[in-house]
């Protein structure tokens, strides 16, 4: 059972090592998981708080930009004009960038902004770990496995379920995210509104949010993770994508109701990695001895351990820790499950998540990326863009907060 596994692991694993892991996300301070929980007690919903300072107003509308890392958005400024005034402007006591969760990945920090909690509690602990149950690899993005309910994997409620019975709740992303796992797990609870293109998604924005009462949307935009990952944050085809984000949010600046408070944030940051550093490591067999499952991100791997071998020795893991170590050096950070969660690199754990996080763990510090080659899909290595670190680059994400003008509402 994972939990007693656990607390054996944590019984035998005083190895005495110091770990030089960075600091864990700022959660319940100034991380994605405070942005909608904060947007609801601006609104004025009780039982939440709004740490991040956000004006007092009675609609809030989040868009979200899946991989728009803080420095990406600071270096390419020239290609954001709107953005940028509105950057210039300031934004009071509103912090202007956040830390993603851990890992640095979608199906993570995604469901630590709709849920307001960290991985170690909703359980999304990376793009696939290993289910205990079944003994098998898992994926918690876009490919779920029949044997996994989405609502028993993430057992709480999202904060658009919590404030759904007093405020107006809705998503606006493409169709296809309608009701999906990943939605059923994180994001549940309030009106789903799709369209096909920017343009219809920021209509159908200013649309529902036309109404007199109080609202809170999530606005979903992932065309930049999109041309991040197949043609790198530093392509020409990433720069069009922020320029049409940038379009975006002027759109909703016109078109929402005047006074709406419009943030712009990010799951999660991105760079770039060479195709000379996009690495088979199970080509190496001492990075593979003992591992019975490999899951994770190129830039954030869990190994997990034969449970066997773990009982007969217990010297099994940090033979392990050493290999990789030996092998990468400086280029990565090795650590065990018992140094993430005292670093609160996943907040609190709850014991039945403990099992799905890996008995050893290997984070890129630089521009490589780690594969294992007996379970990649043939296109795996063809990744630019990449994320799931501990880097800057991954984990610090912007936080725009300005008060729409609705200039086209009233001309309308």
């Amino acid at each position: 059972m994972p939990e007693e596994r656990h607390s054996a692991l944590q019984e035998t694993t005083a190895t005495g090592r110091t770990s030089d892991l960075p600091a864990a996300p700022a959660y319940g301070q100034r991380s994605v998981a405070e942005v909608l929980t904060s947007a609801a007690a601006s609104i004025g919903v009780e039982g939440f708080t709004n740490a991040l300072g956000f004006p007092a107003a009675s609609r809030v509308c989040v868009v979200l930009a899946d991989g728009l890392g803080r420095n990406l958005l600071k270096q390419k400024a020239a290609h954001t004009p709107f953005l940028r005034s509105v950057m210039q402007a300031g934004q009071g006591e509103v912090p202007v960038w956040l830390d993603s969760a851990f890992p640095s990945t979608t199906a993570a920090a995604l469901s630590s902004f709709g849920t307001g909690l960290p991985a170690g509690q909703h359980g999304m602990v990376g793009y696939d770990v290993l289910d205990p149950g079944q003994d098998k690899v898992v994926n918690l993005l876009g490919n779920w496995d029949p044997g996994v309910d989405p609502a028993t994997w993430q057992p709480f409620p999202t904060v658009f379920e919590q404030i759904a019975q007093q405020v107006d709740v809705s998503t606006v992303s493409l169709a296809q995210f309608d009701g999906s796992p990943m939605t059923r797990a994180a994001l549940r609870g309030g009106r789903f509104i799709s369209g096909i293109t920017a343009h219809a998604r920021t209509a159908a924005a200013a649309e529902a949010m036309a109404g007199s009462g109080p609202s809170l949307m999530y606005f979903y935009v992932n065309e930049l993770d999109k041309a991040g990952h197949r043609y790198g944050c530093r392509s020409e085809q990433w720069e069009h994508q922020l320029e049409e984000l940038d379009a975006t949010v002027k759109r909703l600046n016109s078109s929402l109701p005047a006074g709406t408070t419009v943030v712009l944030t990010a799951d999660h940051g991105m760079l770039d990695v060479p195709e000379t550093q996009r690495m088979d490591f199970s080509t190496y067999p001492e990075l593979v001895d003992g591992v019975r499952h490999t899951a994770g991100e190129p830039r954030m791997v869990h190994l997990y351990l034969d449970d066997a071998d773990l009982e007969a020795d217990a010297g099994v893991r940090d033979r392990l820790l050493a290999a990789w170590k030996a092998r990468f050096g400086d280029r990565v950070w090795a650590f065990t499950r018992e140094e993430a969660i005292a670093g609160g690199l996943f907040g609190d754990v709850r014991p039945a998540v403990a099992g799905r996080i890996g008995d050893v763990m290997i984070a890129a510090r630089d521009a490589v990326a780690l594969y294992d080659g007996r379970r990649m899909r043939p296109t795996a290595m063809e990744v630019v863009g990449q994320h799931g670190s501990l880097t800057k680059a991954e984990r610090e994400v912007p936080l725009l907060c300005f008060t729409a003008d609705g200039r086209n509402r009233r001309r309308g």
